[in-house]
C-alpha cells in the first residue's frame, strides 16, 4: 500500500471531520487524473458546506460559487480556512481555502444575497431535461478511473453524444462522517463531474488531458433532492483552451449554470 493510500481515511463517506477545520479524504474522493489527488467535485462540495457554516444568516442565500484550482489537490489530511471578504447587510462575499501540505490547493468565494418574495415575476428560460427514470444506467468507470467516479450512480439520456451530454448523478455516500449537509452542498459536490460526461476526445494515455482550472456556479434557485442533472456542451478552441458549459438541474427542474475553463493537452 502506498503512503498516500495509508493517509486516506476509511469509511463510507467522502471526508472524515477531524475537528477545528481539519479533514481527511477517503478513497471515495480520489481523483481521475492522478491516484494521489482528490477529485475537485467532492472537494467543492465540502468547501460549499464550510462556506454555508461560516457566520450563517438565514435571510441570505448562496447564489454564486467561484472556485480557483491552484494546483493538484492532495489526498489525505488538509484544513479549510473561512473568512468574510466583504460584509454587508443584503449582500456579502465569503471565502474558503483548502490548504494541504502548506499550500492553498483551492480558493473558493461565494456571494450570499438577501432573499425576498418575487414569485409573481419568476421565469426560467432553461429547458427541462428528461428525468432520471427515463435515462439509462451508465458505468462511468469504463471511461474514467478513480474512487470518486466509482462512488457515483450515473444515468445517461439517449441524446448524449461526444461533446454534448445529459446525465443524472446521485451518490449514497455522505459528504462528511459527522452530521448532515444541505442539498446545495451535496449537489454542488457533483457539479465538477460535468467536464467528463461528454468527452470530445479519448482521455488519458495516448489521447488528451483536459483538466479544468476553475469551476463557476450560478444558482438562481436553491437546489433540492438527491439527484443532480447535468445538461452540458464541450467546446475546444484551436489553441489548447476549451470550455465546458452546463445547465444544472434537480428533480424539480433547472436551478442554475456552471462553467469550467479547460487546458487541452496531448498525452
Amino acid at each position: 500500500m502506498s503512503s498516500t493510500a495509508q493517509d486516506l481515511a476509511t469509511g463510507d463517506f467522502y471526508y472524515e471531520d477531524l475537528g477545528a477545520g481539519r479533514y481527511r479524504s477517503t478513497l471515495h474522493a480520489q481523483g481521475a487524473w492522478n491516484e494521489h489527488e482528490q477529485h475537485m467535485a467532492p472537494a467543492s462540495g465540502l468547501l460549499a458546506h464550510c462556506l454555508e457554516g461560516h457566520d450563517p444568516r438565514p435571510e441570505l442565500r448562496m447564489a454564486r460559487l467561484s472556485y480557483e484550482i491552484l494546483g493538484l489537490i492532495p489526498g489525505g489530511e488538509f484544513h479549510i480556512e473561512t473568512t468574510t471578504l466583504r460584509p454587508g447587510k443584503t449582500i456579502e462575499l465569503v471565502q474558503a481555502e483548502l490548504i494541504a501540505n502548506g499550500r492553498t490547493a483551492i480558493r473558493a468565494t461565494a456571494w450570499r444575497m438577501i432573499t425576498s418574495d418575487t414569485a409573481d415575476v419568476a421565469a426560467v428560460e432553461d429547458a427541462v431535461i428528461d428525468p432520471p427514470a427515463d435515462c439509462s444506467p451508465f458505468d462511468a468507470s469504463n471511461v474514467w478511473p478513480g474512487g470518486f467516479i466509482r462512488s457515483i450512480d450515473f444515468k445517461v439520456a439517449d441524446s448524449s453524444r461526444p461533446g454534448a451530454g445529459t446525465v443524472w448523478l446521485s451518490t449514497h455516500h455522505p459528504l462528511i462522517n459527522t452530521g448532515s449537509v444541505s442539498a446545495m452542498a451535496r449537489l454542488v459536490g457533483m457539479v465538477d463531474t460535468s467536464n467528463g460526461i461528454a468527452t470530445r476526445v479519448t482521455p488519458g494515455a495516448g489521447g488528451f488531458a483536459f483538466p479544468n482550472l476553475d469551476l463557476q456556479i450560478h444558482m438562481y434557485r436553491a437546489p433540492i433532492g438527491e439527484w443532480l442533472g447535468l445538461d452540458n456542451s464541450v467546446t475546444f478552441g484551436g489553441d489548447g483552451i476549451g470550455l465546458t458549459s452546463t445547465v444544472l438541474h434537480d428533480e424539480r427542474g433547472p436551478f442554475g449554470r456552471s462553467e469550467q475553463i479547460l487546458t487541452l493537452r496531448r498525452t
